[in-house]
Order: C-alpha cells, then sequence, then structure tokens
C-alpha cells in the first residue's frame, strides 16, 4: 500500500468511526476559494467559539466539506444542500486540539457528475478564549416600535439565547443602556423609562430600583459607566430628541439639546459633579473610565442653541482626573480635537490594559449609529496616535464597541450587511501591535438566521458570565424608586 491509499484508508475509517458519509476523492482542482455566507474566511476565531455555520454561495448537485488543521480532516460534511452545519461536538473538539493553529475548511462540488476540490480557506483559532456570554438589546432598527424590546443574553460558545428582560413582561415599557463593572454580571445596571421609570442596580446580590433624578437637576442620567471599583456610576445627563431629515441616506438623527456629567455613589445614593463638566456652555456625553479609575473620558460639543444646525453639533474627546477619596473632579484636558478636522467624536471606550482607546468617528453629532461614515479609531494612549482602524471598518455604520476582560477581543455593532440593521461583530485585537484581526459575523444555528431577522443588535457588552436570578428585576420594577440626593 502506498502513502496515499494509506492516507485515504485511515480517513475512511475515520469517517465511519465518526458517522459520517463516505469521502469522496476531487477529480479536478480549483485555485480560486468558494464563497461562503457569512464571510468566515481568513478570520481569527476563539478557542470558545460557536461553530461557524455557513451557506456554499454556488449551485452543485452535492457539496462535501474537510474541516481540520494540518494534514488532519476531523470533520467530514457531505449533502446535497449547500448549507453546512458544523457538528458542535467535533467543533470543540477541533478548538481544543488545534488551539493556536491554522484551521482549513476545504469545500468540494460536484458538478456535472464530476467533483471539483476549491482552494482551502483558512482561518486560525488563537490561543485566547473570549468572554463567554454577550448582552445585547434587541428593538426595531426605527425604533418607532419601542414597545417591542428586551435585553437578552447569548452564550458564545453555544447558540443558547435567554432574555434578562423583555417589555412585554411589564407593560412595553422602555428598557435601555444596560452596563457591567469590568465585565462582570455581579455588579450591572440598567435603565426602565415609563410610568414605572427607574434605574435598577444590582450590587453585592441585591438589586434595587433608584430614582438618578435628583432635585435640582434638569435632566436624568442617561449613559453609564462603572467605576473599576464597583461603587461609582458616571452618567451623562441628556436631553434628548429624535429629528426626522425630509430626505437623504439619513432618515433619523438623534441630537442632544443638553448634557453633562454627574456621578453616582452606590453606597450612599447621592450624586455630585462638578462645574468643570456641568456647564451651560457646553454638552459632556459618553463617558468612559480608565481602568485603574484615576481618569474618566467622555465626549464634549459647545451648547446647543435653538435653530442651531444639527450637522453643526461636533464633539471632541476629553478627559478629566478624578480623586476617588475627595470624591474630586479636577485637570480637564482635551485629548482630541477631532470638530478642528470637520468631525465628531462618541463612545470612548478604554482598553483592560489602559493602553488604547477605541472610539467612533464621523462626520457630526453624537449618535452614530444613524450615520453610514461612522467608522472604528484607535488611539495609542502612551503615543497619542490615532489611526483608522481599516482593519474592521466597512462602507456603512461600524459603531457601539466593548473590549473583552482580557482586551484580547472586542465586539461591535455593524449595519454592513444592509444599512438598516445592526449585527454584532467579533474581532481578535493584539495587544502587542495594536492591530485587529478580521471581524466575524456572531455565529448562528441557522446560518441564513440574519437575512429574515428583523430586529436591531444594541449596545453588544461581553461579560465574563451569565447574569442570573433575572427574576430579581421584574420584582425590582414593581417597586417604588428610592430617592437620590445631591
Amino acid at each position: 500500500m502506498n502513502t496515499r491509499s494509506i492516507a485515504y484508508f485511515l480517513l475512511l475509517i475515520a469517517c465511519v468511526l465518526a458517522g459520517c458519509v463516505s469521502y469522496h476523492a476531487p477529480e479536478a482542482h480549483r485555485e480560486a476559494q468558494p464563497k461562503i455566507y457569512p464571510d468566515y474566511a481568513g478570520v481569527t476565531f476563539p478557542v470558545n467559539i460557536a461553530p461557524p455555520n455557513f451557506v456554499i454561495r454556488d449551485t452543485a448537485e452535492a457539496y462535501q466539506t474537510e474541516i481540520g488543521y494540518a494534514e488532519n480532516v476531523t470533520i467530514l460534511i457531505r449533502s446535497k444542500n449547500p448549507t453546512v452545519h458544523i457538528p458542535e461536538k467535533k467543533w470543540k473538539s477541533l478548538l481544543k486540539e488545534a488551539q493556536g493553529k491554522e484551521i482549513f475548511f476545504r469545500i468540494g462540488l460536484l458538478k456535472e457528475e464530476k467533483w471539483i476540490r476549491y482552494a482551502d480557506i483558512i482561518n486560525t483559532v488563537s490561543e485566547h478564549p473570549i468572554d463567554p456570554f454577550l448582552v445585547y438589546r434587541l428593538l426595531y432598527p426605527g425604533y418607532e416600535l419601542w414597545n417591542e424590546m428586551g435585553i437578552y443574553q447569548r452564550d458564545l460558545t453555544s447558540y443558547k439565547e435567554t432574555p434578562l428582560l423583555e417589555n412585554r413582561d411589564f407593560g412595553k415599557q422602555c428598557v435601555n443602556c444596560h452596563s457591567f463593572t469590568l465585565n462582570s454580571p455581579a455588579t450591572m445596571m440598567l435603565h426602565i423609562r415609563g410610568k414605572q421609570g427607574g434605574t435598577l442596580i444590582r450590587r453585592n446580590g441585591q438589586t434595587e430600583k433608584v430614582n438618578l433624578k435628583p432635585e435640582g437637576y434638569k435632566n436624568g442620567a442617561t449613559y453609564p459607566v462603572w467605576h473599576p471599583q464597583g461603587r461609582y456610576i458616571a452618567f451623562s445627563m441628556n436631553e434628548i430628541q429624535q429629528f426626522f431629515h425630509a430626505s437623504g441616506k439619513k432618515p433619523i438623527e438623534v441630537s442632544d439639546l443638553d448634557a453633562d456629567l454627574v456621578l453616582y455613589d452606590t453606597q450612599t445614593r447621592r450624586m455630585f459633579t462638578d462645574s468643570l463638566v456641568y456647564t451651560r456652555d457646553y454638552m459632556e456625553t459618553f463617558p468612559a473610565w480608565s481602568p485603574d479609575g484615576t481618569t474618566l473620558y467622555f465626549c464634549r460639543a459647545a451648547a446647543y442653541a435653538q435653530g442651531m444646525p444639527l450637522d453643526s453639533i461636533r464633539y471632541d474627546l476629553y478627559r478629566i482626573r478624578f480623586d476617588e477619596k475627595e470624591e474630586r473632579l479636577y485637570d480637564l484636558e482635551c485629548v482630541y480635537q477631532a470638530s478642528a478636522f470637520g468631525r465628531s467624536v462618541s463612545f470612548p471606550r478604554v482598553s483592560p490594559d489602559g493602553r488604547y482607546l477605541m472610539f467612533t468617528q464621523f462626520d457630526y453629532g453624537n449618535f452614530s449609529i444613524w450615520h453610514p461614515e461612522s467608522d472604528l479609531y484607535l488611539m495609542d494612549l502612551q503615543s497619542g496616535a490615532i489611526r483608522v482602524l481599516d482593519e474592521v471598518n466597512s462602507n456603512d455604520v461600524d459603531s457601539y464597541h466593548t473590549w473583552a476582560s482580557s482586551g484580547d477581543w472586542f465586539v461591535f455593532s455593524s449595519k454592513r450587511m444592509d444599512g438598516l440593521w445592526a449585527r454584532p461583530y467579533l474581532a481578535a485585537f493584539d495587544r502587542r501591535t495594536g492591530r485587529a484581526g478580521k471581524p466575524f459575523l456572531l455565529p448562528q444555528r441557522d446560518p441564513e438566521f440574519y437575512d429574515t431577522f428583523t430586529y436591531t443588535y444594541n449596545v453588544p457588552e461581553l461579560i465574563k458570565a451569565p447574569v442570573e436570578k433575572n427574576k430579581d428585576f421584574l420584582e425590582a420594577i414593581g417597586q417604588a424608586a428610592l430617592r437620590t440626593t445631591r
């Protein structure tokens, strides 16, 4: 028996033991890679991701897909259907074996009674796992049907999605702005807006509803970020208005009419601020802490005046120091003046190691999800250098983003598929070089899931463990909101 025959025999035996169908050797080869959907070609997968099922975008009489690493074929799938469902147990075994290595998707098509093998699709399995849960809000993309929404968590190691809170269970009120401390579900919050309005704060195993609009403040708390120590929450207090364009590609615009920054002490239920970030002359929004909790980053623009064109509002990136012992904000500094270049920034998020700051940049305003030109940018906080993340951006909206707890991954929302619905994309990140890998769409059991799913993914947040005791949220909603002071 020659070497080729032995290899084929071993493959056949393996296939039989695995319970799969017979292998078909290729009779012809193509240099081009086959087109698959979603685009899982040339990406880096976490070692704990669910199988990236896909559809082969080519017509054939039958399809054969081999998946493996090096010279090892560990998964063989053959069907007359172009949809490739990767067995979960075999996929997990492959990820474990191929950790830190390249894997291949080897696709063969039966055309005119001849098996044709296409060039291998090469991907990489990272040595780094991703935080295993993703939390997001699902709602219709135009926000007109806000009475149908919920906050959900998805197990990234499988396809299991569970609701944390659905507004059909509490009078179809609005629920939004879920936020976590250091990617941990143990310390989190979310807003309820409506007749039972308030902010649900979970801390030390307890969930309470508080009123985050004390006397003396014009607006209630809006966009949150937890201090790394889990005691304070920085909020912007926004007066938000939705506008509708008469024409053009941007039908909806969301803009601040007023916005300031405050801090909330969850232990004393006290809110406090400083005139540096609470002033009539400027609007401040989208706060973000440094990992050590000593610096608060945020976006700032000149105050809105009645009749001001919306496309004249532009936000710059600022930071201010925080003394936790004295509960004092000081030393205000502009980090990046985007307005000098005719641009605007939003959603600053600092990497867990404190080295990088990722933000979105677009033409004007502060709500990038409605701006097709919105792209992700990266600032090196050591050198101050800023670059556009060309390796992840698209020709449509690339917006809200969060880091994994390790800093080796991030998730962001993008409308690149159709320009309407925001979908979650995951990307590897090299902390040494500051380079990101090719992003990939969150895998689903049905690879054509997104073609018919009519909800948009809002505020994707990676967490290290699942949120539990979900009934506590509903119980807290039914309670009177606790008062806060200033």
